[in-house]
């Protein structure tokens, strides 16, 4: 049953997309599939691999990642389970890449003191963070249907959004989402106290194109004609950039000696730091 005030198809379209985006969220998910991305691997070997989560916190989400059809599992005895992507955890790889891109393009990063330049570069962030962290922007209930209500309408009185994000709630309800979206600088605010995609909401696009297109079985080479977020004329120069934010998170441990190279070993997961123009403008709010 549609969910929103747009048309049914499309409706349809983003309902699998914000359930796929809740099947994700939950904090480390993202790290499990990754950690399974090269080879299927024993529960002790997962454990040590995310040594900081404890089998009360690992367990539940193998079961869940299992239940959702993303991760098989094997049990050759009672000690004895291996765990491996199913095909269509191995279909999400390249969608969890494309978020990846965006976050590493996007999110702030704090710097550190790069020992042979002298300078202050960006801190290298595993491209686990990054998706997390993109997720974690776009993720909760309402801030999808609300960007992809901007794509479609442009700029919005707040009114206009709800009646069209969420018609079965009562106005009021549209500030806390859109306040945040606000503060994380996916959609800015104009003097007349109306509403648009920033310059980071619309490069989104290919984040969404990917998990739609995933979402409904479809391929990726079909992803850039989605009817919403399909590549659309260029538009006048926004605002200066700014860097998306989300709110402070405790980052992931440093991993074990041992397990250092799980996140190396492969292009699509191991991370290098973002390139930013040398005078790229700060927001001076919150970081990760």
């Amino acid at each position: 049953m549609p969910i929103t005030g747009l048309p049914e198809s499309i409706s349809s379209d983003l309902s699998r997309v914000t359930e796929s985006l809740q099947m994700l969220a939950p904090r480390w998910n993202v790290w499990v599939l990754m950690s399974l991305s090269e080879k299927p691997l024993r529960y002790g070997e997962l454990k040590r691999t995310l040594h900081w989560l404890h089998d009360g916190q690992l367990h539940p989400r193998l079961v869940r990642l299992t239940g959702a059809g993303l991760l098989e599992r094997t049990e050759y005895d009672t000690q004895d389970v291996l765990y491996s992507l199913s095909v269509r955890g191995r279909e999400l790889l390249p969608v969890l890449g494309v978020i990846a891109a965006w976050g590493g393009k996007h999110l702030e990063k704090e710097t550190v003191l790069d020992p042979a330049t002298g300078r202050q570069v960006p801190k290298a962030v595993p491209r686990a963070q990054d998706i997390e962290d993109t997720i974690a922007l776009i993720g909760p209930r309402q801030a999808t249907p609300i960007l992809w209500t901007l794509r479609i309408r442009g700029l919005s009185s707040p009114k206009a959004l709800a009646f069209t994000a969420m018609p079965d709630r009562h106005l009021t309800t549209v500030y806390p989402p859109l306040n945040r979206l606000v503060e994380d600088y996916l959609v800015a605010r104009d003097d007349q106290g109306r509403f648009e995609l920033t310059a980071a909401g619309r490069e989104l696009a290919p984040v969404y194109q990917a998990l739609s297109a995933w979402a409904a079985g479809r391929p990726l080479a079909v992803a850039a004609e989605h009817p919403v977020w399909a590549p659309k004329p260029a538009q006048s120069p926004d605002r200066p950039a700014v860097w998306a934010t989300t709110q402070p998170r405790v980052p992931a441990p440093a991993p074990k000696a041992q397990s250092h190279g799980t996140w190396q070993s492969s292009a699509l997961f191991s991370h290098t730091p973002a390139v930013r123009p040398a005078d790229a403008p700060t927001t001076g709010g919150r970081t990760r």
